[in-house]
C-alpha cells in the first residue's frame, strides 16, 4: 500500500514578491487531499536583496559557489521561510512532528539550461535546523545532468489533477502565469507536454514598477485603460524562442523590459498583457493537439486584462479559458502545492521529470533530502 504523508511545499517564484505555503496529504501519485494555505510577502528591501542577488549570480559557473553578499542573501532567505513555516504550523494549528517533509524550491537566481547550469539559493540542511522538520531541496539539479532543462517540474502535480477533465474526454492544458508562463498539456491519451510558454508577469511588473514604483498592475487595471501598440508587441512575438520545435526553458532576463518612453503607462501595461497571453496561444500551437480547456494559476489569473486577451484567442481555437478556481482548484496555492507533492516523490525514488516535460532522456527522479 503506498504511504500517505502530510508535506507542506515552499515556493518563492520568479515574481519574487513572496512565499507562498501551502499542505498536502498525499502519496506522490493518484491521493491529493490539499490543505491549508498560506502567503508572506516580501518587504520591499527584501524584494531588492533578491534583485540584488540575480545580479550577484550572473558571473558563476559553478552552482555550489557563494560570494560573501550572496550567501549572506542566502541565509536571510532560509531564515525567512522558517518563520513562515512556523508562522503556518502556528495558524493552522499543526505542530512540527504533524508533518513529514517539506518542499523547499528555494530562489531562483539563475537558470541557464543550454549550459547545463541552474541556481536556487535556500539552504535546506539549516531549513531543517531551523524547522525540526526533513526537508527536499535542490529538485531540477538532477534533471539537468540527465540532459533536461530543469524545468518545469509542476506537471507532475498537474498530471494528478487532470483526471476529471480526461474522464470526460478533454485534453486539458495548465497554464501557470508567473514571472515566467509555462504550459503542461494532457492529452486525451494521458500523454504530458509540458514546457515555458513566454513571459508572463514580468514584463508587466518591470514596467509598471518603473513608471509607478508599484510592483504589479492590480487587477490589469492599468493595462485595461491601454491599447496595444502593435510594433511593441511584435517585437516580443517575433522572438527566435517561438520558432522552431525545440522548446527550452527561460529565464527572467531572456526578454527585454520596455524602455521608458517606448509607450505610455497604459499602453505599455495593456501592450505587455497581449504578449504574455499571445505567447501562451503561439507556445501552444507546439502541443499534439488543441487544447479542449486551459486552466490558469499563477498571479497572472488576477489580471483582468490578461485573462481577456487570454480568452478571445482561445476562443478563436475553438478553446475555453478557466480561472484555476472556475476548475474547482486554488490558483494561489497550486505551485506550492506541487513542491509539496514532488517533495512526496522524492522520497519514494519515483520520477519528478520526464522525456515530455523537461526534455530529459528517460523519467528521471531529484531532490536532495536534508534532516534536522
Amino acid at each position: 500500500m503506498d504511504v500517505i504523508r502530510t508535506a507542506i511545499g515552499l515556493m518563492s517564484g520568479t515574481s519574487m514578491d513572496g512565499i507562498d505555503v501551502a499542505l498536502l496529504r498525499t502519496d506522490g501519485r493518484g491521493f491529493i487531499e490539499r490543505g491549508p494555505f498560506m502567503g508572506v510577502p516580501y518587504d520591499a528591501d527584501f524584494r531588492e536583496r533578491l534583485k540584488r542577488a540575480l545580479e550577484l549570480a550572473q558571473p558563476l559557473t559553478d552552482r555550489n559557489e557563494r560570494p560573501a553578499e550572496l550567501g549572506d542573501i542566502e541565509l536571510e532567505l532560509t531564515q525567512r521561510h522558517a518563520i513562515a513555516v512556523t508562522a503556518f504550523l502556528e495558524g493552522f494549528g499543526f505542530a512540527a512532528g504533524d508533518i513529514d517533509v517539506l518542499g523547499f524550491h528555494g530562489q531562483t537566481v539563475l537558470h541557464r539550461p543550454d549550459e547545463g547550469l541552474t541556481l536556487q539559493i535556500g539552504d535546506g540542511g539549516e531549513l531543517a535546523r531551523r524547522t525540526g522538520i526533513s526537508v527536499v531541496y535542490d529538485m531540477r539539479a538532477n534533471d539537468m545532468v540527465h540532459g533536461g532543462q530543469g524545468a518545469p517540474l509542476v506537471p507532475a502535480y498537474h498530471a494528478a489533477l487532470a483526471g476529471k477533465f480526461q474522464q470526460a474526454g478533454q485534453a486539458v492544458c495548465f497554464v501557470n502565469i508567473g514571472g515566467i508562463s509555462n504550459l503542461t498539456f494532457i492529452g486525451t491519451d494521458g500523454r504530458i507536454s509540458a514546457f515555458d510558454s513566454g513571459p508572463g508577469n514580468t514584463l508587466i511588473d518591470q514596467w509598471v514598477e518603473m513608471q509607478t514604483g508599484k510592483t504589479y498592475d492590480p487587477g490589469g487595471e492599468i493595462g485595461g485603460r491601454g491599447k496595444v501598440v502593435a510594433a511593441l508587441a511584435e517585437r516580443y512575438l517575433e522572438s527566435a524562442f517561438f520558432r522552431g520545435n525545440i522548446r527550452r526553458s527561460l529565464d527572467r532576463g531572456d526578454f527585454a523590459p520596455l524602455r521608458p518612453g517606448e509607450a505610455s503607462l497604459e499602453d505599455g501595461a495593456r501592450t505587455l498583457a497581449h504578449v504574455a497571453a499571445a505567447s501562451i496561444v503561439k507556445s501552444a500551437g507546439f502541443l499534439p493537439e488543441t487544447p479542449s480547456t486551459y486552466i490558469v494559476c499563477g498571479g497572472g489569473r488576477l489580471n483582468g486584462t490578461l485573462m481577456a486577451e487570454l480568452s478571445a484567442m482561445a476562443e478563436e481555437q475553438g478553446s475555453r479559458v478557466l480561472s484555476a478556481e472556475q476548475a474547482g482548484f486554488d490558483g494561489d496555492a497550486m505551485e506550492a502545492e506541487a513542491w509539496a507533492y514532488l517533495a512526496v516523490r522524492s522520497l519514494d525514488g519515483l520520477p519528478l521529470t520526464f522525456p515530455g516535460t523537461t526534455g530529459v532522456a528517460a523519467p528521471v527522479s531529484g531532490g536532495v533530502l536534508a534532516r534536522p
